[in-house]
């Protein structure tokens, strides 16, 4: 079992940034790529980011040259950082491990406002 903890979700203006840090625990050893998804409301859960154990990592074009996701894995913890935020990125954001089955968070909120 892998338990993920995700924190710095909040609101800011659009152009502002955010970055959320994702801190795992439990069955750290076998947690293979991580990453963030998002949804808003009425909407389906999206891709926005993943890493890799190795540190490959996959944008959403929606996100690509904004977002940026990293990962210590000393502190198996993963962060997103958010640049040029505007309001159509407002959503949960879940982070999610992949450990012989996908592990989610609780979610944090992000909203952007114009």
């Amino acid at each position: 079992q892998v338990q993920l903890a995700e924190s710095g979700g909040g609101l800011v203006q659009a152009g502002g940034s955010l970055r959320l840090s994702c801190a795992a625990s439990g069955s750290i050893f076998s947690i293979t790529t991580m990453g963030w998804y998002r949804q808003a409301p009425g909407k389906q859960r999206d891709l926005v980011a993943t890493i890799t154990s190795g540190g490959d990592t996959y944008y959403s074009n929606l996100v690509k040259g904004r977002f940026t996701i990293s990962r210590d894995n000393a502190k198996n913890t993963v962060y997103l950082q958010m640049n040029s935020l505007k309001p159509e990125d407002t959503a949960i954001y879940y982070c999610n491990a992949y450990s012989r089955g996908h592990y989610w968070g609780q979610g944090t909120q992000v909203t952007v406002s114009s």
